[in-house]
Formats: structure tokens, C-alpha cells, sequence
């Protein structure tokens, strides 16, 4: 698979806009300023390809990029950003609720988290509805390289007790910015397409 051959195909604001062709499906998740968009790029080598916004929970639908013609990176809107109107909060709801209702939807699972706090009430909700959905998934925690090396083991412990992960769910430690954890995870988007 070609990682760099990849184009935006479309956003999804309704149930009825998902695209469900057959092919592999990686969905990416995080909260609103988690560094999602970045750490998709990162994998694509792209500096803006999946949008940056200079305003966390820009994301609002969910918006598909076919990689190499084969293979989907689905961006799932960002969560938990404060300044969003509760009748937006309850339109994502509504919008994730009906995404992770058809398991076969996702083929792997890409949740990102901050890896200098405890993950939040919402990380937990995503987590749970991955697990639910009982797809694969791997958790990235990105902006590894803003903690001391002494701080990394204590905060991937604090995720992975926090998020009740599973001891066989991968958790790779990440920076989108210095690419640390990069070929882990995409190794693991290989393997699972």
C-alpha cells in the first residue's frame, strides 16, 4: 500500500453519508485538541492534508481519505471541546451512536489521547464504545515528546487503567511531531488491512 497516494473523498453530517464500499476502514478518534488531524498527517507524510484548525473542534462530520485506492483513515469528529453549544453536542451523540452501531463498519480503531494528562470522561465514553462495537483497537498517545523520559511508564499506566484497556489493546507511545511511535502504528494499520 501506497501511504503518500491518498485523496480526501468526502464529509459525512448524516448516517445516511456513510460510506460502507467494502473496502478496510481505519478510524481515528480523539478530543478536540488531542493532535488528531497532525497525527494522521503524520502518517501520510503531509503537512495539512487532514486539516489542522487553529480552533480546536473544527471537525464537526466525518470526513473519509482513501489511501492508495484501497483502504479508508475515517476521521471521526474531535469531542469535549467546551465551547461547543449543547445542541452540537448532541448532533456528534447522535452521529457516533449511529457509527459505531455496525461493527463491520471499522476495521481498526485508532483512538489518540493526550499523554501528559488522565485521560477525560469522554476518552473513557470513546474507549467504551470501541470496545463495545468489539473492533481492534490500538490507542496513541500523542505529544509523548512534551514529557520527561522519567514521566512516560507512570502516564501510560495512568491511560491504560483510566480507558479499562484490555492487556492485549496496544498502547503506543507518540508525537506526531517528531514521528516517535509512527511505524508502530503503522504497522498495525497494515496488518489489520
Amino acid at each position: 500500500m501506497n501511504i503518500h497516494n491518498v485523496e480526501f473523498i468526502k464529509s459525512a453530517a448524516s448516517p445516511n453519508a456513510f460510506l460502507s464500499d467494502g473496502r478496510p476502514n481505519i478510524v481515528f478518534s480523539g478530543k478536540s485538541n488531542v493532535g488528531k488531524s497532525s497525527v494522521i498527517n503524520c502518517l501520510l507524510n503531509r503537512k495539512n492534508f487532514a486539516r489542522v484548525g487553529a480552533q480546536p473542534g473544527k471537525t464537526v462530520h466525518i470526513n473519509y481519505f482513501l489511501v492508495d485506492g484501497s483502504v479508508y483513515f475515517t476521521d471521526l469528529p474531535g469531542y469535549g471541546y467546551a465551547k461547543v453549544s449543547q445542541k452540537e453536542r448532541e448532533r456528534w451523540a447522535a452521529l457516533m451512536e449511529a457509527f459505531f452501531s455496525q461493527r463491520e463498519r471499522i476495521t481498526l480503531g485508532v483512538m489518540i489521547v493526550d499523554a501528559r494528562h488522565k485521560p477525560t470522561a469522554d476518552d473513557v465514553t470513546m474507549a467504551a464504545w470501541f470496545r463495545e462495537s468489539d473492533c481492534p483497537t490500538v490507542v496513541v498517545a500523542n505529544k509523548v515528546d512534551k514529557l520527561a523520559k522519567r514521566e512516560i511508564d507512570g502516564n501510560m499506566a495512568l491511560i491504560r487503567e483510566t480507558l479499562a484497556l484490555q492487556p492485549s489493546t496496544l498502547l503506543i507511545p507518540f508525537s506526531a511531531e517528531k514521528g516517535i511511535g509512527k511505524d508502530i502504528l503503522l504497522s498495525e494499520i497494515m496488518r489489520a488491512v
